[in-house]
């Protein structure tokens, strides 16, 4: 994954061979904190979404490394070094899956070997990867930096109805529907500055 500071990212990633990825409510929470911590350092989530497989992001990338804290208990010569934003997407994917597997007695990989950032405003044009041809949702835009980030974050929020889970978007808990809907005041998600890029109306 390449990063360049003042863009949009969809991130997403799924299980290995398409395997669950979260279990039970505790697994999704859980996940949710290594979000905080490894994400919202590096940028303003605009959306997310996890489900039972797989899960997304869309982000404004405002720092593509930072300098590695001695309060995380490094010396002094480890703490002059920086760690990526793309690096620290990483750590937290191996944090979890090591977690993962020692509660649920499982080995091996959780997550698909490489996890995907496609950029959802960046000039030099985007191909969006989840349009498929064949009676699949196309996606037809004429103007990319500015239609594309309204699709991104809609398609986002709109995958726990298109798998059948829940009828509306707002009655999933995992996303950040409920947040822009004013059910919960979460604080994963930055709407001021969504409001810039999207309409969050759900």
């Amino acid at each position: 994954m390449n990063f360049e500071e003042g863009y949009i990212y969809h991130i997403y990633n799924q299980g290995n061979n398409r395997r669950k990825i979260f279990l039970d409510g505790e697994n999704y929470f859980f996940f949710l904190r290594k979000i905080k911590t490894h994400i919202l350092p590096y940028a303003d989530i605009l959306a997310w979404c996890l489900m039972p497989n797989h899960f997304h992001f869309m982000v404004l990338v405002n720092e593509v490394e930072l300098p590695i804290a001695k309060s995380q208990g490094l010396t002094s010569s480890q703490a002059l070094t920086v760690r990526t934003f793309n690096y620290s997407i990483g750590i937290m994917l191996r944090s979890y899956t090591r977690a993962f597997n020692i509660q649920n007695g499982f080995s091996g990989k959780l997550f698909r070997e490489k996890t995907k950032a496609e950029c959802v405003n960046c000039p030099d044009g985007i191909t969006p990867p989840f349009f498929v041809k064949n009676g699949i949702t196309h996606i037809n835009i004429t103007n990319h930096e500015k239609q594309y980030p309204q699709i991104c974050f809609d398609y986002i929020h709109q995958n726990p109805v298109k798998a059948g889970l829940v009828k509306h978007v707002t009655y999933w808990e995992f996303s950040s529907t409920q947040d822009y809907a004013g059910i919960r005041d979460g604080k994963l998600v930055n709407r001021v500055v969504a409001q810039e890029y999207v309409d969050p109306k759900l």
